[in-house]
């Protein structure tokens, strides 16, 4: 698309996320909440509506509704009650969905996420309610029937509602991000967007700039990465301007992200509330949370990844990369905050964390958590560092690998090894003879004003000395000795 045309325009995008809850059971039912289970098998005559059951409120459930708004600074709600949505599908026995519709348990807050030009942007939080899930209904194993796996229904959600503040599919990438990250840190969801225990709907409405109202909003469904996310809203900010431009209508509709096409596809008309007939779920009761509740909850909150990006880099001095990096992962944050007990060295930490470390993580498909170094000897390998003793060469090159097989400290891997760094001036100056002796070609053009070969000596000297000359009183020998011939 012409970007005078796409300039002329302004994108409105609203976002609602459902996270699926990691409770063993599900939300009215003892029935198990597990994925992956043969279809058909996590039922019983609640989960199937049967005539004459009744529905028992998931505890657990509350407790992350709770989680998630404390971290989201929204507003809880003392008094709430459940509603009934009706509408029929086939993998939703009951013929209704139990929700949440006037009384959602949060009210309010927000989500930090970086805009397109990386910069920090405020995205609001209508609400976030809890429901149950329907089941699934799958259209690719049988060639002439639809296949309905009920394994699904009653697994307890929140549904996150933001407010229409996003402008870009990169901020609506970026809002996704941050929740995933938040739901795995507060381990309420596992956030796997291709097992769909996080799926996200897009609103999406364009408006010509300067317009008082936002256009027609049409809701986009089914997409299952946080980059078919990015690809389906720019899909249908491009169609719907293109429509607009051809003197076309856009339609309230419902939409579905055909991810091998890169495109999307009319579902049916949007549906309004009333076309829901909520009601009062009248086999639950009201559900009434008290300070004392939400106090509880608040003690025990594990650190939140916002307030550890902003400790690293505010107070820590790290640069943002190394404190998204760092916090991109609950694992290894804590890992971080781990080694962070044990040195003040909070740079080399990082380096070491997202260097070595993560280097070793990939090679072999592991994760943080069996990482076979503790905290406390990666700190202690620092330390070596700081305090001269060892050079960083021959901690990351000669130490750390023996440390990943052994139980003894890098002190004693140094001491066997004979590692420590050599700082006395005649045994060094002993290595730059030796360097001297075996490039004389390149000493006579470092003589000639070749001085950028300084690199290439400091290089032979520590080939020579085995990493083990100090490398500062290495290097100004070194310089002094070259200068004088």
């Amino acid at each position: 698309m012409d970007l005078n045309i796409r300039d002329k325009y302004d994108v409105i995008i609203g976002l609602e996320v459902h996270a699926q809850m990691l409770t063993e059971s599900k939300a009215y039912s003892n029935d198990c909440n597990e994925f992956g289970a043969t279809p058909n098998t996590n039922v019983s005559v609640v989960t199937l509506g049967h005539p004459g059951t009744l529905p028992v409120m998931n505890k657990k459930t509350i407790e992350f509704a709770i989680r998630l708004g404390l971290s989201c600074k929204s507003d809880i709600a003392r008094n709430q009650y459940f509603a009934r949505k009706n509408y029929f599908y086939p993998d939703l026995p009951k013929g209704y969905q139990i929700t949440q519709d006037k009384t959602p348990i949060c009210v309010g807050g927000e989500v930090i996420i970086k805009d397109d030009s990386g910069k920090e942007k405020t995205i609001g939080i209508t609400r976030i309610h809890m429901e149950e899930d329907a089941g699934k209904s799958i259209h690719d194993v049988d060639v002439y029937d639809t296949l309905v796996d009920l394994n699904r229904a009653g697994v307890p959600l929140l549904e996150i509602v933001s407010e229409p503040d996003m402008r870009s599919s990169t901020e609506a990438y970026n809002y996704v991000s941050e929740i995933r990250k938040l739901v795995r840190y507060l381990e309420i969801c596992d956030g796997n967007m291709e097992e769909g225990s996080l799926r996200c709907d897009a609103n999406i409405s364009v408006n010509l700039k300067g317009a008082k109202e936002f256009g027609t909003k049409v809701e986009v469904k089914n997409m299952n990465s946080i980059r078919n996310v990015q690809r389906a809203i720019e899909f249908e900010v491009t169609r719907q301007i293109e429509s607009i431009e051809n003197n076309g209508v856009i339609r309230q509709e419902t939409r579905s992200f055909d991810a091998a096409k890169g495109s999307t596809i009319a579902m049916r008309a949007k549906e309004a509330a009333n076309d829901y007939r909520y009601f009062p779920e009248p086999d639950l009761p009201p559900l009434h949370i008290t300070q004392e509740q939400i106090d509880i909850v608040a003690k025990h909150m594990p650190p939140l990844p916002r307030a550890l990006y902003l400790k690293y880099t505010n107070e820590l001095g790290l640069s943002d990369y190394d404190a998204m990096n760092i916090t991109d992962n609950k694992a290894i944050a804590l890992y971080f905050e781990e080694l962070l007990k044990h040195t003040k060295n909070a740079k080399a930490a990082a380096n070491w964390l997202m260097g070595e470390i993560k280097s070793y993580l990939n090679e072999n498909g592991s994760e943080i958590t069996s990482f076979p170094i503790s905290a406390e000897k990666i700190s202690a390998l620092i330390q070596l560092v700081d305090e001269g003793k060892i050079s960083t060469t021959v901690a990351t090159q000669r130490i750390f690998p023996v440390l990943l097989n052994s139980d003894k400290s890098s002190l004693e891997i140094a001491e066997e090894l004979n590692l420590f760094q050599e700082a006395n001036q005649s045994i060094i100056q002993d290595y730059i003879q030796q360097v001297i002796d075996k490039n004389p070609s390149e000493v006579q053009r470092y003589i000639n004003g070749d001085k950028q070969l300084i690199g290439f000596f400091m290089g032979q000297l520590m080939k020579v000395s085995a990493g083990k000359a100090d490398p500062k009183k290495a290097n100004g020998l070194l310089r002094s000795t070259l200068d004088a011939l």
